[in-house]
């Protein structure tokens, strides 16, 4: 699907067709604390599993997600991130710092941490 504003591409637009629903989001946020199972997935966050499946199959179909077998009988697959996938984690870190900051529920704040412990916390750069 591509989305044009005049005659100039909306990038925006094109990234939106493919993770811009709230049940992509909250799929791959499961994804990056690494779950990757099915049922998990559908456990944590409430997902419908037809819904679960039509998103999980759309983000394998763009590149965000892959599929691999873990279970032949029956077929059960996990889903893990492309490099696409991951080049997310800063667009959902900033997501869920604007929400905790600008739209508060009764919940614990989620915060993610780097490798080394440190918390993460997305900014803007400029360029030199």
């Amino acid at each position: 699907m591509s989305a044009t504003v005049r005659t100039r591409p909306y990038s925006l637009a094109n990234a939106l067709a493919v993770v811009g629903d709230y049940w992509s989001l909250l799929v791959l946020q499961e994804v990056l604390f690494g779950v990757r199972r099915f049922n998990r997935i559908r456990a944590n966050t409430g997902i419908r599993p037809n819904v679960l499946a039509v998103r999980l199959r759309k983000l394998v179909e763009h590149g965000v997600l892959s599929k691999e077998l873990y279970e032949a009988q029956p077929p059960r697959y996990e889903y893990t991130l492309t490099e696409a996938g991951r080049e997310l984690q800063p667009v959902l870190l900033a997501l869920t710092e604007w929400g905790q900051r600008h739209a508060p529920r009764a919940q614990l704040p989620t915060e993610r941490r780097h490798d080394c412990g440190a918390a993460l916390h997305p900014r803007t750069a400029r360029g030199t």
